[in-house]
């Protein structure tokens, strides 16, 4: 179970409709709503700065938070909307939904590589290229694993980690399904892949010199 869940704090709003909505925002608050979960909605607020940071951190909509509102339980929620200004594109509207143990949910998990220095492709001089350092997994709410361990101890140069190539934790599965995505490569040093660019520029340079004979043969013709 992933042990960083991140809080998000609100507190009870007071009132629904549009005019304690509007206090709300005239209050420094963004004004939402949490529902789902076997429990009624409730409205709440969440301070303005706080959760624009938030936003801007990326990945909002995927992230599962911890709710925090005093008094009360803490529950884990996930956003399923944000209505921002149409002009100043703030978020003037935020919809929470409560999640069950057994609610399934898209989140990041991040990537571990284990053997990462030892593995036979880096000991010859390798490079290990990390395409993504974390992976969007279709997991359970109550089952969020801490990370994916990808094990290099074989890894040559020049090999490819796909995601089909990756034991993922029970009940958990990719949220791209469409194509078999990388997740790091072994490459050869940048000096080595130049040394062979320059190798094959010679011997095509040299194919395309003509000979002592293709030279009469040339002036024959002409």
């Amino acid at each position: 179970m992933a042990g960083q869940i991140p809080d998000l704090n609100a507190t009870v709003r007071a009132g629904t409709g549009k005019g304690a909505a509007r206090q709300a925002r005239r209050n420094g608050d963004v004004p939402g709503i949490v529902y789902g979960g076997g429990a009624d909605p409730q409205a709440i607020n969440i301070p303005f700065n706080y959760l624009l940071t938030m936003l801007r951190k990326g990945r909002f909509m995927s992230t599962l938070f911890n709710l925090k509102i005093e008094g009360q339980e803490d529950v884990r929620v996930i956003c399923r909307g944000v209505q921002r200004d149409v002009v100043k594109d703030l978020p003037t509207h935020i919809d929470l939904m409560r999640l069950k143990r057994t609610s399934r949910v898209n989140i990041f998990i991040p990537v571990e590589f284990l053997n990462a220095d030892t593995c036979p492709g880096v000991k010859k001089g390798g490079v290990l290229t990390v395409v993504r350092n974390e992976v969007e997994l279709d997991v359970l709410a109550g089952d969020i694993p801490e990370s994916i361990t990808v094990d290099l101890a074989e890894a040559e140069m020049g090999d490819t980690i796909s995601i089909s190539g990756v034991t993922l934790p029970e009940g958990a599965k990719p949220v791209i399904t469409d194509r078999d995505f990388v997740i790091a490569n072994v490459q050869a040093p940048r000096a080595v892949l130049a040394e062979d660019e320059d190798e094959s520029d010679e011997e095509v340079a040299a194919d395309e010199v003509p000979t002592a004979g293709d030279e009469e043969e040339t002036e024959a013709e002409t």
